[in-house]
């Protein structure tokens, strides 16, 4: 073997090996794929072209000539009408393995297999075609690449704006339809906050390049799928984007909003294709505005598009640093192996200094051939979490049998201990199954901040941090719709227009920061914007204007920020598109709470406002205090806690018209009796034998009266089913360790039964 020709064969075959994947997403009967092959075929013309020596001449002229079948076969295809028929890409697929084999016989000095019949019949010399770049290790001479040399052929489209695309037939296969799907929704992600990186950076040539393979494995799924119409759409956004990475194509804001189109109907299909997979509607046909976005793609190609300034702008601060991803770009020397799945995993975006703008996917894990990723369904995930909960309480109740207490063997209390230890640890695996990062959840705001900047007219940039902190992928699931009002809000109310923030002395461009922490066993989310504020006398003025409090209230200013809150209230001087209609906040407190958390303000007008949100790590089991009433045992979620002590003489009084109050830190707090409300025996009459647990819910507050405090534990969370769907007490309820069933107060309820009496004194 010749050293000297090892580095120029390795060029041969890497380029082979694309051609192979290449085909590999081709489809037979609808798939224009002739673009990407020959701009391959034109790469290794160049390399043969130019290589030159007395190493394997006889071989190399062979391979030569199979090289120039290749192209003839292409370039009859290009003639005739873009389109690569059953017999071409028959005859591909027979040519790549076999110049693979020459090439090796040609670096070892082999002899060099039979060039196959029909292969030899081209006319000996052929016009060089158009590459990418120079990949010969000789100098050539080459042109200027044109605008019209990146113009992609498509098939003709009728004048139409829509498009029927196929839903789900009677007889697919559903399990592949649902992997479609799933595949589908990572790439669309990853494409979507690729592209908004680019709106910013569109010469960073890493992320296009991965935005590009993301579109190629869409294209290649719905081939798989024979989803024609999505192919079409695929192909042509890929051209752009193959276009932009060969540097013959300039990536600007019109051609940026028609990736984004694209996305949103690749991603309206999915969520109809999904939609149908559920049973609604099966087979209906999908109307797509396709034609007319391919046209203009096709035009683009066409025309070209002008140079875009280079933006300066500061990244988004992640975790306190600016975010920084290295991922290595595909290049034509960077050997692509085809993947053995169908459905390829979406790979993240990068985005070495995302804009400011827009939101830039966490540095990822290093990749390791140990480490995979396996697809399981939620139903049967969720039943796992059921049967460990299930077991966390038999083991509860054996360790605690009274039975047991009187056996003194060292080895039973030794295989107790073990069994105890390995159910806890067995207990935080399967819940860490069910623990996602919110850093999608998050990145989801990047578009939705972009278009509100956009629609009005505004300057915003989003800072992101903790997008790495997990939580219970069902809370994640509920804080979606609570975070998208919360941020638009943010947008249309918090951040003012720029000629306002330059008269104020702030930056022109506002900045809405989203971040996530751990707190004391709990998730903190906070959404805070650096805008005008809020403005207490206002909003009272707005509350009193609508009948929400009466003129002579006196309220403090965190129970005039509650007042946001209030259904229908809002101070929008006019309805808009995204807010005004007085809906929103008061389905985000309602869905906070229902998940158990709780939500603050702090503001300071002129300078901006934060919402705190407080969210449990997840729905199945709570940390509870466990309290007795009379026989009963009840279990109030720490959350809520503030404070517990035993009142002392005097502390307890009797208000008229506001019932009992405790005289807590300098301040009364009304006072329920909690076995007074549920009707049960209490063994505590007089406060100053029981125990007063101070509870909280938003800004308001309550102490509960309870016989005993009986310790702080763990619960596995059981519905109460629908019998109990009117009660308002309680939340749920848990198997405790001796077996009995505590029920869980619902501590929002209890609360708000203060704000009720008050009215009914009034």
């Amino acid at each position: 073997m010749s050293d000297d020709i090892k580095p120029f064969t390795g060029k041969v075959k890497t380029l082979l090996q694309h051609i192979a994947l290449e085909l590999a997403f081709v489809d037979p009967v609808q798939e224009s794929g002739v673009d990407g092959i020959h701009d391959l075929l034109a790469q290794l013309t160049e390399l043969l072209t130019g290589v030159s020596g007395s190493h394997g001449t006889d071989t190399l002229d062979v391979i030569r000539l199979a090289q120039r079948a290749a192209r003839r076969w292409i370039d009859e295809r290009i003639a005739a009408d873009s389109r690569l028929t059953a017999e071409t890409i028959q005859r591909l697929h027979e040519w790549q393995p076999w110049m693979e084999s020459a090439v090796t016989a040609w670096e070892y000095n082999l002899p060099c297999p039979t060039l196959p019949d029909g292969w030899q019949d081209v006319a000996p010399t052929v016009a060089p075609l158009p590459s990418k770049q120079p990949t010969s290790t000789q100098p050539t001479s080459t042109q200027p690449t044109t605008k019209a040399s990146v113009s992609r052929a498509i098939p003709a489209l009728e004048d139409v704006e829509e498009q029927l695309a196929d839903g789900l037939a009677a007889d697919a296969d559903q399990e592949m339809v649902s992997l479609f799907c799933s595949s589908a929704q990572d790439l669309l992600q990853d494409i979507e906050q690729g592209v908004l990186v680019l709106e910013e950076n569109p010469n960073e040539s890493t992320t296009i390049d991965t935005v590009f393979r993301a579109f190629h494995t869409f294209k290649g799924n719905a081939g798989v799928m024979n989803f024609v119409v999505l192919q079409r759409l695929t192909h042509e956004l890929e051209s752009l984007l193959d276009a932009a990475r060969r540097g013959t194509f300039q990536l600007g804001r019109e051609s940026i909003d028609l990736i984004l189109q694209g996305a949103d109907i690749l991603k309206r299909y999915v969520t109809e294709l999904s939609s149908q997979l559920s049973g609604v509607e099966v087979g209906r046909k999908i109307s797509l505005p396709i034609p007319s976005l391919v046209r203009r793609a096709h035009r683009m190609l066409t025309t070209g598009s002008g140079p875009v300034p280079a933006k300066s702008s500061a990244p988004v601060v992640q975790n306190g640093a600016p975010a920084s991803v290295e991922i290595p770009a595909i290049s034509s020397t960077t050997v692509q192996p085809i993947p053995t799945p169908v459905f390829a995993a979406a790979q993240p975006v990068a985005s070495p200094e995302p804009p400011a703008k827009q939101v830039a996917p966490t540095k990822q894990a290093p990749a390791s051939s140990a480490v995979g990723i396996v697809r399981v369904d939620t139903l049967k995930l969720d039943g796992l979490i059921d049967l460990v909960g299930e077991l966390v309480i038999a083991q509860s109740m054996v360790v605690q049998n009274p039975d047991l207490k009187n056996i003194t063997s060292e080895h039973l209390s030794r295989s107790l201990g073990q069994l105890r230890g390995i159910t806890s640890d067995l207990q935080r695996t399967a819940m860490s199954l069910r623990m996602v990062p919110i850093r999608n959840t998050f990145q989801k705001m990047a578009r939705l901040v972009r278009d509100l900047a956009a629609q009005q007219g505004k300057e915003i940039q989003l800072v992101l941090e903790g997008e790495d902190t997990e939580l219970d992928r069902n809370i994640v699931e509920e804080l979606s719709d609570p975070l998208i009002h919360m941020i638009r809000n943010s947008a249309d109310h918090g951040i003012e227009a720029t000629d306002r923030r330059i008269a104020d002395g702030k930056p022109r461009a506002g900045t809405i920061t989203l971040r996530a922490f751990h707190q004391g066993g709990f998730i903190v989310i906070q959404i805070q914007d650096d805008g005008k504020g809020l403005v207490p006398d206002r909003i009272l003025a707005k509350a009193v204007e609508r009948g929400l409090v009466k003129p002579d209230n006196s309220l403090d200013e965190q129970e005039i920020f509650e007042l946001i809150f209030a259904p229908g209230f809002s101070t929008a001087e006019q309805i808009t598109d995204v807010s005004g209609r007085g809906v929103g906040m008061d389905v985000v407190r309602r869905n906070i709470e229902k998940m158990r958390g709780k939500i603050e303000i702090q503001s300071v007008a002129g300078a901006g406002t934060t919402f705190t949100l407080f969210v449990p790590l997840t729905l199945a089991i709570i940390e509870g205090l466990l309290v007795g009433v009379g026989d009963q045992r009840y279990i109030i979620p720490t959350l809520s806690v503030r404070e517990s002590f035993r009142p002392l003489p005097g502390m307890v009084t009797t208000v008229h018209g506001r019932g009992e109050m405790v005289h807590v830190r300098g301040r009364l707090t009304p006072m329920l009796r909690l076995g007074d409300h549920l009707h049960i025996p209490v063994n505590a009459v007089d406060p100053t034998q029981g125990i007063v647990v101070v509870v909280e819910a938003g800004q308001d507050s309550r102490c509960l009266l309870v016989d005993e405090l009986i310790g702080k534990q763990e619960v596995v969370i059981k519905s109460l089913g629908e019998m109990f769907h009117n009660q308002t007490a309680f939340a749920g309820a848990a198997i405790l360790g001796d077996g009995r069933v505590g029920l869980i107060l619902d501590i929002h309820a209890l609360v708000k039964l203060k704000l009720k009496h008050a009215e009914t004194a009034a």
